[in-house]
């Protein structure tokens, strides 16, 4: 069998291993030896609301919180990255692992590897800086943008962290306005402001 024919059996046939998880596991473990399993998805329950994790072979592509609308991420990234996106939660464990232990006070940074194919150019350079906000710390939209080579596009990083592809990951919520309000945040205010307030509540010593 070819590789197109190959990819075009095992699409067809993930559809109806929904309910048996055995053959859909099994499907899914075809599908990445296949290397056919472009991007692989799971959910996860956090004190912020279920979770869209999706990752490709290169790293975690997306982050999207219950407000964005998971299937209509997923219907995004099928268009902008490929059609080849299967619920695959293996591919996301390390996400999860890592994402459980911050939400626990136990992580101050992730240890992932990140695909910003979603982002590019300026907002690239831009999420670029923000991993260098320490944990329990906030930096404004001025000084990123600074950082990043051009001062005066603060209204610019603003959009970056609002589009961020992998927020939590790379900290856009550590982001506020150079008054110290919080400014905007794709989860919405009262999301970013609980993660900067469990922060602060779990100081580095």
């Amino acid at each position: 069998m070819n590789d197109q024919s190959t990819v075009e059996s095992l699409l067809r046939a993930g559809p109806s291993y929904r309910d048996d998880e055995d053959r859909y596991r099994r499907f899914v473990a075809s599908a990445e030896a296949e290397g056919i399993l472009d991007v692989g998805y799971r959910t996860l329950d956090s004190p912020i609301g279920q979770l869209l994790l999706a990752a490709t072979e290169q790293g975690l592509v997306r982050v999207a919180f219950a407000s964005e609308d998971h299937d209509a991420v997923l219907q995004r990234l099928a268009e902008r990255v490929s059609p080849r996106v299967l619920r695959a939660p293996g591919r996301l464990a390390d996400v999860a692992r890592e994402l459980d232990e911050y939400f626990e006070g136990r992580r101050r940074s992730f240890d992932l590897p990140v695909d910003l194919r979603l982002a590019h150019g300026f907002r690239q350079r831009v999420l670029a800086h923000l991993p260098e906000i320490g944990y329990g710390r906030t930096a404004s939209y001025a000084t990123i943008a600074a950082s990043a080579g051009s001062p005066n596009a603060v209204r610019a990083v603003g959009t970056a962290c609002a589009m961020n592809p992998v927020p939590l990951v790379i900290p856009c919520h550590r982001v506020v306005r150079s008054d110290g309000s919080l400014g905007g945040y794709a989860g919405g205010p009262e999301i970013k402001r609980t993660l900067l307030e469990l922060e602060r509540s779990n100081p580095i010593h």
